[in-house]
């Protein structure tokens, strides 16, 4: 090899630009791992999810005792609103989704504490 052909070691320089692009690309990159809004997501179908297999035991438990279209009425409403929450949290929607689950869960419980009993 001839001397023009060999490398010499570079001194360091000033940042380009095209190295402060790099810095930012590397900090937009997406990390291993799901994302907050992928989690938050998760968390509402597996409470939903919960929640549904709870209403579906309670449900049971109270049509053995007695049987009533109430009964059946508000738990089946029940199961109908988990069954929304998780398509809404798998479509992205998870605070109407909590809001929803909320509100359905304290209707639930007031039409067993105060109506069917």
């Amino acid at each position: 090899m001839s001397a023009p052909e060999q490398t010499e070691p570079t001194a360091p320089s000033d940042p380009t630009q095209d190295d402060l692009q790099d810095g930012l690309q590397d900090e937009v990159m997406p990390q291993d791992g799901p994302t907050p809004a992928a989690r938050a997501r998760r968390a509402r179908i597996a409470a939903a999810s919960l929640l549904m297999a709870a209403a579906a035991v309670v449900l049971v438990l109270r049509l053995a005792s007695r049987s009533s279209v109430l009964v059946v009425g508000v738990y089946g409403l029940l199961l109908i609103l988990c069954g929304g929450v998780i398509e809404l949290s798998r479509r992205g929607r998870t605070r109407l989704g909590t809001w929803l689950l909320a509100a359905g869960l304290v209707a639930a419980l007031f039409m067993d504490g105060f109506v069917l009993s």
